[in-house]
């Protein structure tokens, strides 16, 4: 569903309240390929936005802000050495480490409490201390 004209003041660390024209989640990739080729929405300016700690809005967005939700966290394979994690890009990146802590598996840990999302990770989009 796309709302109209919404406050994008929850989904930015800086709290700043600006709006968006239209806004609608996300919740799976065939999800954002639909919403990316629908006609309703194909030539209106987009934003995908994941955590939103890396993002400063200085005036309202004159598009779609198109907000990830992709959650799930996996075991993909494990052997006496090393544990193969799959995050999908939506999960909140403290969320992931407290993943790995609570199943024991080091080596992540001393990157807790950075806030922004999985999918940012790799870019080296998510906020740091």
């Amino acid at each position: 569903m796309i709302h109209e004209n919404i406050s994008l003041q929850q989904y930015n660390t800086f709290g700043i309240d600006v709006n968006s024209k239209q806004f609608t989640t996300f919740t799976s990739t065939q999800e954002l390929k639909d919403l990316l080729l629908s006609p309703k929405i194909k030539s209106t300016p987009k934003l995908i936005l994941g955590g939103g700690s890396n993002v400063l809005f200085t005036k309202n967005f004159d598009g779609i802000v198109l907000k990830n939700k992709i959650k799930g966290i996996e075991i993909t394979k494990e052997n006496d050495e090393f544990v193969w994690v799959k995050a999908n890009s939506g999960e909140i990146w403290h969320d992931l480490v407290m993943f790995a802590i609570d199943n024991g598996y080091g080596g992540i840990e001393n990157l807790s409490l950075i806030p922004g999302s999985v999918g940012a990770a790799p870019m080296q989009n998510i906020g740091a201390y």
